[in-house]
This record gives C-alpha cells, structure tokens and sequence, in this order.
C-alpha cells in the first residue's frame, strides 16, 4: 500500500450523488451508463463496471458516493465525468459506498 499526504487526500472530491437513471452498456456484460445528480446545474454521465452485480432497478434512485474530480475517461465510447465509489473483494460482488443516513444530493464528504 503506497502511503499518501493529506494533502493528497484533500484534492480528492467527494460528494453524495443520487442515481437518475441506469442503463447497460451495448457489447458490455458487467458496464452501466448511469446518469448522476451530484447537486450540479445538470447531471453528469458515469460509465461504471457494477452490471453483474446490479440491475438498472436496483440503481435508480439510489443515492451513492461519487468522485467528481477525476479527469474524464471514455468507456466503450461514453465519456464517464466521474467515479462511483464500491467495496468488494471481486468485481462480482461489489457493494456500492453510500452515506448511513439520508443527506442532501451534492453533499461534500470529507
């Protein structure tokens, strides 16, 4: 495990998000477009690997934890503007990282 400065840490932004919409990636058995309200003007895209673990039901309207801040990246030719953040020992059973009690989408998570 490489150690990192707070520093570091800091830079990282992290905010409450609420999932919209889901939808599977064409060609793709485990990638989910979903679309994320993180307390922005307008939703963002994220393309996440977390289709063999969950369904478009089970996601929507689920709120999440999402890092905003990382530089965009296309998946499977749609451009993910972001992170969600999950837990598991294998991409097949990933929990998804969410707040422990309701809070506000947009929320900043220290």
């Amino acid at each position: 495990m490489d150690i990192i400065q707070y520093d570091d840490f800091s830079k990282l932004e992290l905010r409450v998000g609420r999932i919209l919409s889901a939808r599977r990636v064409e060609g793709s058995d485990k990638l989910v477009e979903l679309s994320v309200d993180v307390g922005e003007e307008a939703p963002r895209t994220l393309v996440a690997g977390i289709g063999k673990v969950y369904t478009e039901d089970q996601l929507t309207d689920r709120k999440i934890v999402v890092l905003c801040n990382l530089a965009p990246k296309k998946l499977k030719g749609i451009e993910s503007q972001g992170m969600i953040l999950a837990a598991g020992e294998t991409a097949d059973e990933l929990a998804l990282l969410a707040p422990s009690h309701d809070m506000p989408v947009g929320t900043r998570i220290y």
